[in-house]
This record gives C-alpha cells, structure tokens and sequence, in this order.
C-alpha cells in the first residue's frame, strides 16, 4: 500500500472544520493506505514558543480528538512531531536547498506575514527563522515516511509543492533517494465559520468543537448569522446566505430539502431551524463524544497508543535516513 502522511498542530481542540476538511477523509483512508498522523507539536511552537503549556496540553487533546472520529490505531500509525529527532535533521538538510526568498514567495507564508503584520503592526516584521522555515520542517515531516499522498486544504498546496521541489533538487543532486509526493484535496477542503467567515477557526472564535457539550453548541449555533433580509417570522428567506442552513447540509442531509423548501417560502421560523440543527448536531456528534469519553476514561491507553506509534514512525523514519546519509556521504560509522 501506498503512504500517507497528515496531521494536526497540537494548539487547541479539533472542530467541525478539521472533521469535514480532513478527518473524515482520514478515517475513509486508513483501510486503503499506511496512514501516518503527526501531531506536529514543533511546528505548533513556531508561533507559540512563550507557551509551551499550551502545546503539551494539546497534543493529547488532538490525540483524543483523532481517536474519537474513528482513528484506529492498529491501522494507522499516531505519533508524536519532536520525538521524532531525524524530523529535525531532515529539515536542517532542506534548509540548504531553499533560499529565503524562495520562502517569500509562498503564498500561504506570504499571506501568513501579512496577517502577522496586520495583527501586530510594526512588530510583524519580526518574523522568526522558524515560522519563515515552515514549509521546510513540514518537507521534512512528509519525506521522512516517504508520503506518497499528503491530504492537504488548498490553502497548504503551496507548502506541497515546496516539498516537491525539495525533493527534486535533493534528488538531483544525491541521486534518487526521497519520494516526491503528490497532493490530496478533499472535497470538503473549507468549512465556513458559523460568522460566515470563509474559514472555522480556532482563533476566529466562530467554530464548533467535536468536544463542545449541548450548552456551548446551543449558544453558538443561536448566535449563528443568518438571512439579514428575514425580519418576521414568516418572511421568505435565501437559505444560501444562512449559516444555519450550510450546517444543516453537514449534519441532516436527511431533511435538507425540507429545510431549504420551508426557509424560501416562509413557513419555517429562524428559532425553529436552529433547534432542529442543534438536535442534529448533537445527534451527529454523539458517536464521536462518546468514543472520546471512553479514551478519557482510559488516559493510559492513549500514551501506550502514543508511544507505540511514536516508536514505529521514528524507525520508518531511521529507514530514510540511512538512504539519505549514505547518499549524502555522510555516513561515516556504518553499524
């Protein structure tokens, strides 16, 4: 079977984005493919370097949030991102194939320096070596476990195609050592935020989160924007500028068409469509809370799943480095 490599930054819960825009898919695949899924705790660190807590706590919590959806780690290999130590060596080899404005010129980190600079104002300049070198620690991360596949949002295709030419340039100067990967967008790559917001976000505070109980998933999704144009109860709205009818088209694919047919003629009350999408959600959501409360219940299950993963992806990833030493001559003490 072919490989492929995904994950997550350990720096906050997994949310219905992440489910519909990688999770699911990685739970479909996992019967198909060698799965590896990092938990890239070092990459997390690139922006959150003065929090460290922060990222600790949320390695388990992306663990349990992946377990939770279906993950099954006796077909798919979790592990964790820093105690993988030919990761960094990878990334410190990259490092001499890619020149700084090369790394400019991506546009996710283009857009990325941006947002920093719009945030933090003049101290956006400040952008560390670490945050700019990115896409190469996650080169590294990809061709470590010779990633056939990575499945990636297309916001992360320029971050794909910078591996590629890292691997080619590596290649052509070693000799073929590294497997060039290719990537896999989902059809679901995007989900809206419940602001409407192009994106859900774990900073945009307009997501929902596979953990949320009844309480916070019933706040949100009565907060959520719906047709500005529906002043009475009875008026006839567009669904299609409705957040609350996009969720439905997630969780109750069932009585969508009833849904969309009652919003445009009038006959469905704003208040009644979001009880019934928050039912929905909680109907929805119940499989997946409840495999999570079972890994809860079992804290030492989860680091013996850690820790075995961990074990297998750093002796896939000594694999690559014996090619990658030797064909770089830098193997001087064979064992």
């Amino acid at each position: 079977m072919k490989n492929i490599l995904t994950g997550d930054r350990p720096t906050g819960r997994l949310h219905l984005g992440h489910y519909f825009g990688s999770l699911k898919q990685r739970v479909e695949l996992q019967d198909q493919y060698n799965t590896y899924i990092i938990i890239a705790d070092v990459q997390a660190l690139t922006d959150n370097f003065d929090d460290p807590d922060k990222v600790r706590k949320n390695v388990r919590e992306v663990a349990l949030d992946n377990l939770a959806v279906g993950i099954d780690p006796n077909k798919t290999t979790l592990f964790i991102q820093s105690q993988i130590p030919e990761i960094a060596e990878l990334t410190i080899f990259y490092s001499n194939l890619v020149t700084v404005s090369r790394l400019f010129r991506n546009p996710t980190t283009k857009a990325e320096v941006n947002q920093k600079k719009q945030v933090f104002g003049n101290e956006g300049e400040s952008i560390t070596y670490g945050f700019l070198g990115y896409p190469v620690s996650q080169a590294a991360d990809i061709t470590a476990f010779d990633a056939d596949l990575v499945p990636v949002g297309d916001d992360q295709l320029p971050h794909i195609e910078q591996t590629r030419e890292i691997v080619r340039k590596f290649n052509h100067i070693y000799g073929e050592t590294l497997v060039e990967p290719e990537a896999m967008v989902g059809k679901n790559s995007r989900i809206k935020g419940l602001d409407g917001n192009e994106k859900m976000g774990k900073s945009l505070g307009n997501a929902i989160y596979l953990a949320d109980d009844e309480d916070a998933i019933t706040k949100k999704i009565m907060g959520a924007i719906t047709d500005p144009n529906k002043i009475k109860k009875d008026d006839p709205a567009n669904p299609d500028i409705c957040m609350v009818y996009y969720y439905h088209k997630l969780v109750n694919e069932k009585n969508v068409d009833t849904v969309c047919q009652e919003c445009k003629s009038g006959s469905r009350g704003c208040v009644a469509c979001k009880k019934e999408l928050i039912r929905s959600m909680m109907e929805f959501l119940k499989p997946i809370q409840a495999r999570r409360h079972y890994y809860e219940e079992h804290p030492e299950l989860v680091d013996q799943i850690l820790e075995e993963g961990t074990k297998k992806a750093r002796e896939r990833a000594q694999e690559t480095m014996r090619r990658v030493r030797q064909n770089m001559k830098i193997d001087y003490f064979k064992n």
